[in-house]
């Protein structure tokens, strides 16, 4: 058993690289609190905060095999909160921006069916109407929504062209306001962000 607490960054990295628990647990009692207060102070919101670190913790630990250390955690760290709060926040944005469009252009009906079915349920009639979207149209759409990922990105991973993912994303929107009119942009917005 090594006495964790007594290693160097660079040492703890190498043996988080072995899968060593006991490396990973000694770099979250060291970092966990220095993290959260960095990222509580520009979240502006505790539980958020706490979300941000615990990914950044469970990204490091999935690509312990692979990861490797050249300064030290203070710096990687650092760099890592940065980028999951820049997300966070442009996601945040994103989110708000379509909630106001599409909450400017609901009609009535479309309200008072957003007040009157369960969260829940809408959920479920969502993912069923995404399921049954012809496949690679259902693929390209979760990668947008769920995923995040932007079109370029599409287009690399499935190897087909910018303008087939726009096709296939315009395809699947069409077919899915059919089933939810004007209500679709802010279910979106608001369901799949929190799936």
């Amino acid at each position: 058993m090594h006495p964790y607490n007594q290693l160097t960054d660079i040492e703890l990295a190498e043996h988080l690289g072995k899968g060593e628990e006991g490396a990973f647990r000694e770099i979250y009692v060291r970092y966990w609190d220095k993290l959260y207060i960095v990222a509580r102070k520009r979240l502006k919101d505790s539980l958020e905060a706490e979300e941000t670190i615990q990914d950044i913790f469970c990204n490091l630990w999935r690509k312990r095999e692979t990861f490797t250390l050249s300064k030290g955690f203070d710096n990687y760290f650092a760099v890592a909160v940065k980028f999951e709060v820049i997300n966070r926040l442009a996601k945040k944005a994103r989110q708000s921006v379509v909630e106001k469009e599409v909450s400017a252009s609901l009609s009535e009906a479309d309200y008072s069916t957003l007040q009157t079915l369960d969260l829940n349920e809408l959920k479920d009639q969502l993912q069923q109407s995404i399921n049954e979207l012809p496949d690679k149209c259902r693929i390209v759409f979760r990668m947008k929504y769920e995923k995040d990922y932007s079109q370029h990105q599409i287009a690399e991973e499935l190897h087909i062209s910018e303008k087939t993912v726009e096709a296939h994303l315009a395809k699947a929107r069409k077919t899915l306001r059919s089933s939810f009119g004007n209500a679709l942009g802010i279910l979106i917005g608001i369901l799949i962000s929190h799936s």
